[in-house]
C-alpha cells in the first residue's frame, strides 16, 4: 500500500477512533469543534504527519499531534500508533464547579428559589 502525504480530517479522526461515526466527525467539524495547527478546519480540510489536532468533547480540548495517516478504521491497537496524545489531565472533581439542578417534577422555581439560583451562578 502507497504511503499517504494527507488525509482529510473527518475520516482521519473517525480512522483512529477519536468519533465513533463519520457522520460525528463531520458534524464536530461543522460545528467547530475542530482545530488543525490552531485554526477551525472544515471537514474536508486535510492533515498531514505532524499537524496538531485539537477536538473539544465534553467542554474539554483533547490535542493530538498526527504521527501516522490512515483512511480506513483500523483496530484500537494499531489507533492509538496513529498519534500523541498531548492532552493534559483533566482537572480535579473539585475544582469543577458544579451545576445547579432541580429535582423532575419540582415544577418551576419560586421567586425566591429564582433570586438563589441566580446568586449561585453570580449573576
Amino acid at each position: 500500500m502507497a504511503d499517504l502525504t494527507s488525509a482529510r480530517v473527518d475520516s482521519w479522526a473517525w480512522a483512529v477512533r477519536l468519533f465513533k461515526t463519520r457522520s460525528a466527525a463531520t458534524a464536530a467539524c461543522r460545528a467547530g469543534h475542530v482545530k488543525v495547527n490552531g485554526d477551525r478546519s472544515k471537514a474536508a480540510q486535510t492533515v498531514e504527519t505532524g499537524d496538531e489536532v485539537r477536538i473539544r468533547v465534553d467542554g474539554f480540548d483533547k490535542i493530538v499531534v498526527v504521527s501516522r495517516l490512515v483512511v480506513k478504521r483500523v483496530g484500537a491497537t494499531v489507533a492509538v500508533e496513529c498519534f500523541t496524545d498531548l492532552t493534559p489531565p483533566p482537572p480535579p472533581r473539585e475544582t469543577v464547579a458544579l451545576v445547579a439542578t432541580r429535582d423532575r417534577g419540582a415544577g418551576r422555581p419560586t421567586k425566591r428559589e429564582r433570586r438563589e439560583l441566580d446568586d449561585l451562578r453570580g449573576r
